[in-house]
C-alpha cells in the first residue's frame, strides 16, 4: 500500500515538473525582453537616434527627476517627453554615456517595474550618479517604457 501511495505521489509531482519548468523559463524571457527595451532606450539616447528611442517608449511617456534644488530641498522635476526627444536629436560634440546595473525586475503579465542604479558620464568623465525607476507596460508591440523617475547626486558615486 505504501508503494502505491508513493508511486501516485511521485507521478503527481512528475506531472507538474514540466509546468513549473515552463513557468521558470517564462520570467527569464520576460526579464530579457524588458532589459532589451531599456537598453534600446539608452542606445537611442547615446546615438541620438530618436527612432530607436521612441520605439522603446509609449507616446505618453513621463520623465521625472527627484533631486535637491540649489537650497538643498528635494523636489520632483518633470521633463516633457517631446522636449527630451528633441534634446536627444540635437547634435552635440559631447559624448553621453549612462551606465546602468539591473538591480531588480518585478513583472507580471502586463506591468513591470525595474530598478537600475547608474553612473552618468560626459566625455568619459563622471557627471553624476543615482537610480532609475522604470515602469513598463506590455503593449501589442511588446514592452514599452511608460514612466521613468530618477535620482541624481554628485557625491557618493562609486
Amino acid at each position: 500500500m505504501k508503494s502505491i501511495h508513493f508511486a501516485l505521489t511521485f507521478f503527481a509531482l512528475l506531472a507538474f515538473c514540466p509546468r513549473s519548468m515552463a513557468q521558470k523559463a517564462k520570467p527569464e524571457n520576460q526579464d530579457k525582453a524588458i532589459k532589451a527595451v531599456i537598453n534600446r532606450f539608452f542606445e537611442g539616447m547615446e546615438k541620438g537616434d530618436t527612432a530607436l528611442l521612441k520605439s522603446s517608449c509609449t507616446p505618453t511617456m513621463v520623465l521625472q527627476t527627484y533631486m535637491a534644488d540649489k537650497e538643498g530641498k528635494f523636489q520632483v522635476y518633470t521633463q516633457e517627453y517631446a522636449d527630451f526627444v528633441a534634446m536627444v536629436s540635437t547634435p552635440s560634440t559631447d559624448q553621453y554615456d549612462e551606465r546602468i546595473k539591473f538591480e531588480a525586475i518585478h513583472a507580471e503579465k502586463s506591468l513591470a517595474s525595474v530598478w537600475t542604479p547608474y553612473s552618468f558620464y560626459i566625455n568619459g568623465k563622471r557627471s553624476h550618479c543615482g537610480t532609475n525607476s522604470f515602469q513598463l507596460v506590455k503593449t501589442t508591440e511588446g514592452w514599452k517604457i511608460q514612466y521613468i523617475i530618477d535620482t541624481r547626486r554628485k557625491q557618493g558615486c562609486e
